[in-house]
C-alpha cells in the first residue's frame, strides 16, 4: 500500500501512512490523499475508510476490489467511482470529496492520477471540489486519448486491407471492435449517473454556481467523449463491412476462374464418358486409330476451341484479365 499526501495550495507531495493520512485528515483545510492499494485484495482486507477513520460516514465501498461506478452526495460530501482507460483496459478510481479533503483510492498504478497531480501543481484549484472535477476530467481524457488512437489505428488498418490482406487484420479488428464496445460500456452508466446527480444538486440554492459551470462543463465533456467512442464503434463496423466486401469480391474472382476451367473442361468430360459407353456399335465399329484421333482428339479440339470463342465473345474472359491486374 501506498499513501500520498498533496498539500494544497502548496502542491507539496509527501509519502506517508494510513494512520498519518488519518491525523492529517482531521486537521487540514485542503488536502489531497492517494492510496494505491495491491491489484488483488488480500483476504481480510480492512476497509480503507476504517483505517482513515471515517467509520462514520457510509463509505464500504471505498477502495473495494469490482465496484461499480457511482456518483453520489451524502450531503456535504460526495462519493464517485471514476473509469479510466490504462494501457487498453478499464479501470476505477475511487473517490470521496468534502469542503476540506478530497481522498482516491486505486489498485495498482495508474497513470491518470499522476496526471492529476501534476495539474494540480500548476492549475492550484481554489478547493477540494475543484479538484475532484480535475479528476473527473482527467479520467474523461484517458477515454479520448484512447479512441482517438484506436481510431487512427482502424484507419491505418482499413488502408493496409486495400493493399493486401492476411489473417492477423481480422485478429487486429475484432480486437479494436471489442476494446471500442469495452469503452462504450465503461462510460455509458457513468454520464448518466452524473447528470442525474448533478442535476439534482443544481437544483439546490446552496450549491454554488462555480460548481454549476463546472458541472456543465463536464457533463459537456461526457458527451463528447462518449461521441467519439461511438464513433470509432461506427468506424469500426465500417472497417469490417469494406473487409468482407474485399473478401467477397476476392471469392468472386475465384468463382469466375473456376467457372471458366469448368466452361472448359464439361465437353471434354461429357465426349470421354460418352464413348466410354459399352455399346455394341461404339465397341464394334470404332475400332480404328483413325476413328479414335477423329473423334477422341479433333471433335475435343473443336469443342474447347468453341468453348474459348464463346467465352471471347461474351467478355468474360477480358473481365476476368482484367480483375486480376487490379489484383496485382
Amino acid at each position: 500500500m501506498i499513501v500520498s499526501v498533496v498539500s494544497m495550495p502548496e502542491g507539496i507531495v509527501a509519502r506517508t501512512s494510513l494512520p498519518e493520512a488519518r491525523e492529517r485528515l482531521a486537521a487540514s483545510r485542503f488536502l489531497l490523499v492517494d492510496i494505491e492499494l495491491p491489484e488483488k485484495a488480500p483476504p481480510g482486507e480492512q476497509p480503507v475508510s476504517e483505517q482513515l477513520g471515517l467509520e462514520a460516514e457510509d463509505l464500504t465501498w471505498l477502495g473495494r476490489e469490482g465496484e461499480s461506478v457511482r456518483a453520489e452526495f451524502f450531503g456535504d460530501s460526495a462519493g464517485f467511482v471514476v473509469p479510466v482507460v490504462e494501457t487498453g483496459q478499464v479501470t476505477h478510481v475511487h473517490a470521496y470529496v468534502t469542503e476540506r479533503y478530497l481522498i482516491m483510492v486505486r489498485r495498482g498504478p495508474i497513470g491518470p492520477v499522476e496526471g492529476l497531480v501534476a495539474r494540480l501543481r500548476s492549475e492550484r484549484p481554489s478547493d477540494p471540489v475543484a479538484a475532484l472535477f480535475l479528476l473527473l476530467e482527467e479520467a474523461l481524457e484517458t477515454f479520448r486519448r484512447s479512441a482517438v488512437r484506436d481510431l487512427l489505428e482502424m484507419e491505418d488498418l482499413e488502408d493496409e486491407m486495400f493493399r493486401e490482406r492476411y489473417p492477423q487484420q481480422v485478429y487486429r479488428l475484432a480486437r479494436l471492435r471489442r476494446r471500442a464496445a469495452l469503452m462504450h460500456h465503461a462510460l455509458l452508466p457513468y454520464p448518466e449517473a452524473t447528470d442525474e446527480t448533478f442535476a439534482r444538486r443544481m437544483l439546490s440554492r446552496s450549491f454554488p454556481e462555480e460548481r454549476q459551470r463546472l458541472a456543465r462543463s463536464f457533463q459537456r465533456a461526457a458527451r463528447l467523449v462518449l461521441a467519439n467512442i461511438e464513433s470509432l464503434q461506427d468506424a469500426a463496423r465500417r472497417t469490417y463491412a469494406s473487409y468482407s466486401s474485399l473478401v467477397a469480391g476476392e471469392q468472386n474472382g475465384v468463382i469466375n476462374r473456376l467457372a471458366i476451367v469448368s466452361t472448359i473442361f464439361l465437353p471434354l468430360t461429357f465426349l470421354t464418358g460418352f464413348f466410354g459407353m459399352n455399346f455394341a456399335y461404339m465397341t464394334d465399329e470404332l475400332e480404328s486409330k483413325a476413328v479414335f484421333w477423329l473423334l477422341a482428339v479433333w471433335l475435343q479440339a473443336v469443342f474447347l476451341f468453341i468453348a474459348l470463342y464463346v467465352l471471347h465473345r461474351t467478355r468474360l474472359w477480358r473481365k476476368l484479365r482484367d480483375d486480376s491486374l487490379d489484383d496485382r
